[in-house]
């Protein structure tokens, strides 16, 4: 368990989703951390009111730390290329492509290993709460934590890859040509049918080769033999990464 005398040389790291919250504890200075602690919201309740309640309720919330990461789950998101990007037109490149949102706060993330730019919104009473919890937090899109962990995997060998990030509303498809993104959607599919249909369906629309090019999946697989099995009559190259689960917390941590 983590010495909260000690907590200034740790990183803290938030998971909001509409599914619950996540925490997890990490000292940079050891390479440990601790198991990541999940906690179920109460969904007559908003989001900051459940933050508030996890406040009390977990005592390592209220220590300081080295610093604090927080990862929004949120499929309001719009990628584009670095070299476009201006601070200044964030909401109206935002908006441009979503239906403007009461209480929202728009955020972005520059990911300079993929030269994008990732924004995203998120509830912005719980934006302002976490700020007053910690000042100097960091806020990242799911999206964005994937998306930099993915692309440094996929440079490993020749082959153009998809990594498939499962969760219970649905999947996300990341797609690298030699670490450059190509591709990056979600879709919300419940069923295995509808998850290997959408995964088959980008693979052709980017014309990857059966077997040549790879398939990786991540997160939350329920079905993973059913799914795996349905799969592989298609694709030869299919691989479920170690860890499949919590790899955006691990993530996270490559954004410092």
């Amino acid at each position: 368990m983590i010495e909260l005398h000690q907590s200034e040389h740790h990183t803290l790291s938030i998971r909001l989703s509409p599914d619950g919250f996540s925490f997890s504890i990490y000292n940079p200075l050891h390479d440990t951390s601790l198991s990541v602690i999940d906690k179920d919201i109460d969904s007559s309740l908003s989001l900051t009111a459940n933050l508030k309640k996890a406040f009390q309720e977990y005592e390592f919330l209220g220590c300081p730390y080295r610093q604090v990461n927080v990862i929004v789950v949120n499929k309001r998101i719009v990628t584009m290329p670095l070299e476009l990007f201006e601070d200044e037109q964030t909401e109206l490149i935002f908006y441009h492509n979503h239906t403007p949102k009461e209480n929202e706060s728009v955020q972005y993330n520059i990911l300079k290993k993929s030269s994008i730019v990732v924004l995203f919104g998120m509830d912005k009473s719980a934006f302002n709460f976490i700020r007053e919890q910690y000042p100097t937090a960091y806020f990242y899109a799911q999206t964005s934590a994937l998306i930099e962990y993915f692309s440094v995997k996929s440079k490993l060998g020749n082959s153009r890859k998809m990594y498939l990030f499962s969760q219970p509303q649905g999947i996300a498809l990341y797609c690298f040509e030699k670490g450059h993104l190509v591709f990056a959607n979600s879709f919300d599919c419940k069923y295995l049918e509808d998850r290997i249909y959408h995964l088959l369906y980008v693979w052709k629309l980017l014309n990857f080769d059966q077997e040549r090019d790879e398939l990786h999946l991540a997160g939350t697989l329920s079905d993973k033999e059913q799914f795996t099995e349905g799969v592989r009559r298609y694709i030869l190259n299919l691989f479920v990464m170690d860890p499949t689960t919590n790899i955006d917390m691990q993530a996270i941590l490559l954004c410092e």
